[in-house]
């Protein structure tokens, strides 16, 4: 288990060439977002547009739409309802997001079943309600080396069997090697498995210990998984934890909660700073 460091990100986080579009970052979907939680799906959308993926969809309920062209009009807001559409996204993205505040609801269950079965060569990562309909109708997927799961700690406790007090890095990796894709274990600190290699996060703040804070990270996740190809799959997933919980960090220093939303706002420039500076050692 290797621990992570700021070096991770200067290597991950590079300038962006000079001759490049928006389709050289990556075509993100994210599906998500009930009438109830649509925050959610939001807060998810936002973190991995502010973190540099070039063209990012919403696949939601129309309940969600007005405020998503309102509060971020960057990104394309679909009706998950219209089937056509959504699969014909999904099918031409490199990364979909899935979960965040979806709901668990029959029709929600039988529209992730759906998507699932279409993967073909794109990214995976699976987040919040849909974690938890999978852990009730375990499904095979097409391509598990190419999923990430982001349970935090409850989720995974679903998703493994393993109750949080048993849930050591044997176990886990025991449970991961099963699932032979990556998992993200949210907690006070968090700690990703993988095929090839396993991360424990060393930074985080009570501070974090809020509504939203893992549809932030997931989003971040999906960003990064398209934007950053030169490097493995387990490192691209590794940084976008780091870089998280980084900036957490630096507004703890003078904030008594860190809000997800600052977390997102202060992306851009973070990441200007690791692509063009030195590494060094010290947090």
């Amino acid at each position: 288990m290797e621990t992570l460091t700021v070096d991770l990100l200067h290597r991950v986080i590079t300038k962006r060439p000079e001759n490049s579009h928006k389709g050289t970052f990556g075509h993100i979907v994210i599906v998500g977002g009930s009438a109830q939680y649509g925050g959610a799906v939001m807060m998810c959308a936002k973190s991995c547009i502010y973190s540099g993926a070039g063209l990012v969809s919403v696949a939601t309920d129309p309940h969600n739409h007005a405020a998503l062209h309102a509060q971020l009009p960057e990104a394309m807001v679909l009706d998950w309802q219209d089937q056509s559409l959504l699969f014909n996204q999904i099918k031409a993205a490199d990364v979909v997001v899935i979960g965040p505040g979806m709901g668990t609801d029959p029709l929600e269950q039988t529209r992730l079943l759906e998507i699932l079965a279409r993967q073909e060569q794109q990214l995976f990562v699976i987040d919040g309600s849909a974690i938890t309909m999978l852990a009730k109708t375990p499904y095979a997927f097409n391509y598990p080396e190419r999923v990430v799961f982001t349970p935090h700690q409850k989720e995974w406790e679903r998703l493994s069997k393993l109750p949080i007090d048993q849930q050591t890095d044997q176990l886990n990796k025991h449970c991961q090697e099963q699932m032979n894709s990556t998992v993200v274990v949210k907690s006070h600190r968090t700690t990703i498995y993988s095929p090839t290699k396993d991360y424990q996060n060393p930074l985080g703040n009570p501070g974090m210990a809020t509504g939203g804070m893992g549809d932030t990270l997931a989003g971040i996740i999906g960003s990064f998984l398209a934007q950053f190809s030169h490097v493995p799959l387990s490192e691209r997933v590794a940084a976008a934890v780091l870089i998280h919980s980084y900036i957490g960090d630096q507004l703890a220093k003078t904030q008594y909660v860190v809000l997800p939303t600052a977390i997102t706002a202060s992306l851009p420039e973070t990441m200007k700073f690791f692509s063009e500076n030195e590494a060094f050692s010290a947090f």
